[in-house]
């Protein structure tokens, strides 16, 4: 079997890490790099979260980049009310040993992305989209390298930081324009179908049943996350937004989907950050550009999980 090859850039996050999980995990993926950008916290903080992460889960060979700890425009923002402190507050890392790559995490991309064949890798991003946007400007030769972008941002419905944005657009919504009008097959994993993977306790439960390394991690990460996302939106179990972009790769009949035009509100003052998916062809302005998430089997979703926390083994 042909692994896909996915390029992760993401801000841990109790739900990137779950994601860094699963694109190790698989043997259907091969993981090629992870850069790392502000989101859920600082660039330091979510630079050594990811460091960590890999180092718990023995993902010591993956080269893990700092990239922009600011917005292309907007001023920086991050969500300590949702992630804590740190970013990841909950589990408990040891020493940390592994080193970032020396390299700015656009260039990790770009590097990694130039010396791939046309169409042959996918990009993953599960934070603000400002490293895939500025590797795009900076080298736009990995356009055509790019297979397909699958990215955790936006929504066709409601937002989760204003009634019309989601949080990873709302951070750098000037990158998310770069990103959407890149010419790039796009798929958007949105607030529409992660907002159906809630990890209730039940969940948390049964992935500690399994009882090694990674579901322990899980549940450090889970019960903290189910904690904050009650406080904040009243909710029982915290949707598990990220992992759903690996996740949809791994099995590709997860996602019903819509093919339509996205584009991205950077102008107007209510509605800035706000996806655009011209879901039912009201507008006609422009071509289809985006695969827009409608519906998840969530079943097949935790099955997905569950599998992928079974393959680190034993304790």
């Amino acid at each position: 079997m042909e692994k896909q090859k996915v390029f992760l850039d993401c801000d841990p996050g109790h739900d990137d890490a779950i994601n860094i999980m699963l694109a190790h995990a698989y043997p259907e993926l091969e993981l090629m790099g992870i850069s790392v950008v502000a989101g859920n916290q600082t660039i330091e903080k979510t630079t050594v979260n990811a460091l960590n992460v890999c180092q718990y889960l023995g993902i010591m060979d993956v080269p893990v980049a700092a990239g922009c700890g600011n917005a292309m425009v907007k001023p920086r923002e991050i969500c300590p009310e949702i992630h804590g402190k740190t970013g990841l507050d909950g589990p408990t890392f040891e020493p940390l040993r592994k080193k970032a790559d020396p390299r700015h995490g656009v260039q990790l991309m770009i590097d990694t992305l130039m010396a791939a064949e046309d169409h042959e890798i996918m990009v993953v991003p599960t934070g603000p989209l400002t490293n895939v946007a500025m590797a795009i400007r900076m080298e736009p030769r990995i356009i055509p390298k790019i297979k397909r972008i699958v990215l955790m941002g936006g929504s066709y419905q409601n937002g989760n930081v204003t009634p019309a944005a989601e949080f990873n657009i709302h951070c750098d919504p000037e990158a998310a324009y770069v990103v959407f009008t890149s010419g790039v097959p796009i798929t958007m994993v949105g607030l529409d179908v992660t907002r159906k993977v809630l990890c209730y306790p039940e969940i948390v439960d049964r992935m500690a049943k399994i009882d090694n390394k990674a579901s322990h991690l899980f549940v450090d990460l889970m019960r903290f996350f189910n904690k904050t996302q009650k406080e904040v939106f009243g909710w029982e179990g915290g949707p598990t937004h990220d992992p759903v972009t690996c996740a949809s790769i791994i099995d590709p009949e997860l996602l019903k989907t819509k093919h339509c035009h996205v584009s991205i509100d950077i102008k107007s003052e209510e509605s800035y950050g706000r996806t655009n998916a011209d879901i039912f062809e009201f507008f006609q302005r422009g071509e289809p550009n985006c695969d827009v998430a409608v519906d998840i089997n969530v079943e097949r979703f935790w099955d997905i999980i569950e599998q992928g926390i079974r393959y680190y083994g034993d304790k």
